[in-house]
């Protein structure tokens, strides 16, 4: 497996169930128990209602694209144009992401195209989540 020249994230005890879903392919959220809510980032604790007791689920994987910016820059492990993008989870949660397999331009990435996410191995422990379109297979 290549090593990746990003900087990577470093799992915390409240993000591991997020990272070892990554690393499964399984792109995983929380919920409240108490009020339902689904929320992203990982964290111990509702960011609604500050209940403390919350589960961890298997998500979708789908999403929409709500936002982006096309960044022309060289950074690390990233080779310009590409897309730094917001996406809205069907979950109802937004995450930061980047968008892959389409062509990074504003006539591809379009508002509201539905994505699917796919995981980048980037070391050993850890594989980012990203997005891409969805084609008709992932769409059944």
């Amino acid at each position: 497996m290549p090593v990746s020249d990003r900087l990577l994230p470093i799992p915390t005890p409240e993000t591991q169930h997020f990272w070892d879903g990554a690393r499964e392919g399984e792109l995983r959220l929380q919920r409240c128990c108490d009020c339902a809510h689904v929320y992203f980032p990982p964290r111990p604790f509702c960011p609604k209602c500050a209940h403390r007791e919350v589960e961890v689920f298997r998500a979708s994987g789908r999403a929409a694209l709500y936002s982006y910016v096309i960044n022309h820059r060289p950074a690390p492990g990233l080779k310009p144009p590409f897309a730094i993008a917001v996406v809205q989870l069907e979950e109802g949660p937004r995450m930061m992401t980047n968008i892959v397999d389409c062509e990074q331009t504003p006539e591809a990435l379009i508002l509201d195209m539905p994505l699917q996410v796919r995981f980048a191995d980037q070391s050993e422990e850890i594989r980012l989540p990203v997005f891409g379109p969805c084609n008709t297979k992932e769409k059944e």
